[in-house]
């Protein structure tokens, strides 16, 4: 039933959708799935292999859901085949919530309460509508010293009491009213003290419909009404419900629906009903709204950041070329480390940027000095409140030269630096080195570099600290782990905190890993992984092909091609009259292949054939290498530089629900708002037309130089 519900879902086959399932529990990764079970799945992706893993996850919540509800029936001994059949056929938990709420176990309610005065008689009297006195009259009969119920007002009210609940608990109601007050409500905003200033003034005095609610504006609003500065309702066609609800509830007694209603019912029913919603229902409904929005917010806040943060470690790495990392201290020494292509420190030192002029030609003399002598091709500086004074002083020093410099977000370097796989990687460096260290490095690679940090303290998403700790991390963990297996690590250099996303390891054997290199030197081929602590057969099987060993004398240890392929590997290359050593000559032509022959020939599905002549052809293929690097700017400016009209080059830093900031070359990054991205075509999400990373050309429309805000527009390259 799962299975056949996901593959209607999905728009898959039942059997792609079992054996997705099947290779999750037999404990193989996702990464290892899509690379090396193409046969079995169908040559499913990445994103379907991970709805299929997550759908499956509620699925089987909600069937879970169910269970439980049909034992607490049975236990209550009011389940039945009708039951059952509307259990069975619910889509999702809130619809098996309002069908379980009539029979949940309740506290002492006031219709408890009446029911234990022996009102529930009359109760039913008033539904049935068929009484030909007034209501007074029979409620009289209910009158009892020993139940309490003392007088007729009493009775009725009891009575009252429990038809509101008879009303509210029934299932057929609320999904519509749901469904009313979504589409028709709205959302108001009010501020509870008007002489407090807060960020949050913009929603003072706001109201919007619920539908077109935006996700920032809900989060904005989730925060500032648990902050103390917002009052939040819903407001909702309320009329229109408890019409609904009244024509459920009373019996139209003609024939031609001309409205003929009991006359000494009708009023009390309709009471009963307004108190039923007012009292029950809405409080409930709101919630239930508040609930969906917030959870769509946050669903939509966790997509975008983890498109942000994918686009981010994807950015181009800047290879073979040396780069001086600037650590920037405001108040006492910055520190600089000199790295190599290669990821090897060549020299660390300090410079002073405070004091008399003299001393600040002391620092640019002494700087220069060290990008001659170590053929320094970048400075990579990192962000700080006042890098606009070291921006000066950098482009001062490279003025005349080829040496470029960017800015570089440090954010999580220092938590990394004193962290102890910081201490492990860089033992004989004091903590404020290693964050230049980082910095040079994460400009040469940024993925290698921003593995090691908390994802959520980079800075790429939207109030990720409103969303839930452990859904949040489990989303961008699946990001990181996607990024690192689909560029590959090299098992030579590797840091722990990389090689724990590779496929089949974790934190143990990536300890493994390094301890090996240590005691054995470096890796030369893939098979030596099996000597490794931890890695037997089924672990090597998960990660092998993810893992390079660039000193290996098979070149196929450097591709992506799973040593289990390299047998029929050797044979396709044969068969096409080339020999290993003629993958990298860039001459391999497949052109004319049959695949369907030559599948069928080296019994090997069409579509792992596929992968891997795509590997053969394009061997050292990095997918970084087709996205953009980080700008390098040789000339500082400032905002005060600025004039509307401007065009310039950007690079994105984050993209949002109501647009995406750029940086410019200043210290305070441009907002392009989405309403001028699209060139006058109506765009449903910024990140629909860019990523971080991208560069971008943009104008200047509006600067505010008081507020250091800049407005951007989007040309066309």
């Amino acid at each position: 039933m799962i299975v056949n519900a996901l593959s209607e879902k999905l728009n898959l086959f039942d059997w792609q959708v079992k054996e997705v399932i099947s290779l999750i529990s037999q404990g193989y990764s996702i990464p290892y799935i899509v690379r090396y079970k193409k046969k079995e799945t169908g040559s499913l992706n990445d994103e379907t292999v991970r709805k299929v893993i997550g759908d499956f996850k509620n699925l089987k919540t909600l069937e879970k859901r169910k269970k439980e509800v049909i034992k607490s029936l049975k236990e209550q001994d009011k389940f039945s085949d009708e039951l059952n059949k509307i259990i069975n056929n619910a889509k999702n938990l809130e619809t098996v919530e309002d069908i379980y709420r009539p029979f949940s176990p309740k506290n002492r309610t006031m219709g408890v309460i009446a029911k234990e005065k022996g009102l529930e008689g009359l109760a039913k009297i008033i539904l049935e509508q068929k009484i030909n006195s007034p209501i007074s009259d029979v409620a009289k009969e209910y009158l009892s010293d020993e139940n309490g119920v003392n007088t007729v007002e009493e009775a009725i009210s009891g009575s009252k009491d429990i038809i509101a609940e008879i009303i509210s608990d029934n299932p057929q109601f609320r999904p519509l009213i749901r469904k009313i007050s979504y589409e028709d409500g709205e959302i108001i905003v009010k501020v509870s003290n008007k002489n407090e200033e807060s960020s949050y003034e913009m929603y003072y005095e706001h109201k919007e419909k619920l539908v077109s609610m935006a996700n920032h504006r809900i989060l904005a609003i989730n925060r500032g009404e648990e902050e103390g500065f917002l009052k939040v309702k819903i407001q909702v066609p309320e009329s229109e419900i408890t019409s609904y609800l009244n024509r459920h509830i009373l019996i139209d007694n003609s024939k031609d629906h001309s409205e003929n209603y009991n006359k000494f019912t009708k009023e009390l029913l309709e009471e009963t009903v307004l108190r039923a919603y007012r009292d029950l229902i809405a409080p409930s409904i709101e919630k239930d709204i508040r609930d969906h929005l917030s959870k769509k917010a946050i669903n939509g806040a966790i997509k975008v950041f983890s498109k942000n943060l994918e686009s981010l470690l994807m950015q181009g790495p800047i290879r073979d070329k040396i780069v001086l990392g600037w650590n920037p201290s405001p108040y006492s020494t910055s520190k600089l480390a000199i790295v190599d292509g290669t990821g090897e420190v060549l020299a660390t030192d300090n410079v002073f940027t405070i004091g008399s002029q003299n001393q600040i030609d002391e620092t640019k003399n002494k700087i220069l000095d060290l990008i001659n002598k170590y053929n320094v091709d970048i400075i990579a500086l990192g962000s700080v409140s006042d890098s606009k004074r070291f921006e000066t002083i950098i482009a001062d020093i490279i003025k005349g030269t080829n040496v470029k410099y960017a800015i570089v977000n440090q954010a999580g370097a220092s938590d990394y630096s004193r962290s102890i796989f910081g201490v492990m990687e860089l033992p004989n460096f004091e903590n404020d080195y290693r964050v230049a260290i980082s910095i040079a490095k994460r400009l040469q690679d940024p993925l290698v570099e921003l593995v090691k940090v908390d994802p959520k303290s980079i800075g790429v998403g939207q109030y990720q600290h409103d969303i839930d700790e452990k859904y949040l991390s489990e989303s961008l963990k699946n990001v990181i782990e996607k990024v690192v297996n689909d560029v590959g690590v090299d098992v030579n250099s590797a840091s722990i905190p990389l090689l724990v996303y590779v496929s089949g390891l974790d934190s143990a054997i990536a300890t493994n890993i390094l301890k090996y290199r240590e005691e054995n030197g470096v890796f030369t081929n893939r098979k030596e992984l099996l000597k490794v602590e931890g890695i037997d057969a089924n672990v090597f099987e998960q990660c092998a092909g993810f893992l390079k060993v660039f000193t290996s004398d098979n070149l196929l240890d450097i591709t992506r091609i799973h040593p289990k392929y390299y047998d029929v590997t050797y044979k396709i290359l044969e068969e096409l009259n080339y020999k290993l050593g003629d993958i990298f000559s860039g001459n391999l032509s497949f052109g004319n292949l049959n695949l369907e022959k030559l599948a069928k020939k080296f019994d090997i599905d069409k579509g792992t054939l596929m992968y891997i002549i795509i590997q053969l052809k394009y061997p050292l293929k990095d997918p970084r290498d087709q996205k953009s690097q980080a700008i390098l700017r040789s000339h500082t400016l400032s905002i005060e530089n600025l004039k509307e009209g401007m065009i310039l080059d950007g690079s994105v830093r984050n993209v949002v629900d109501f647009g995406a900031f750029i940086d410019i070359g200043v210290y305070h990054d441009g907002l392009i708002h989405i309403s001028h991205m699209g060139h006058g075509k109506f765009v449903n999400h910024p990140s629909d037309i860019v990523n971080v990373g991208d560069i971008v050309k943009v104008q200047i429309i509006e600067l505010d130089l008081d507020r250091n805000r800049i407005q951007l527009t989007m040309l066309d390259d």
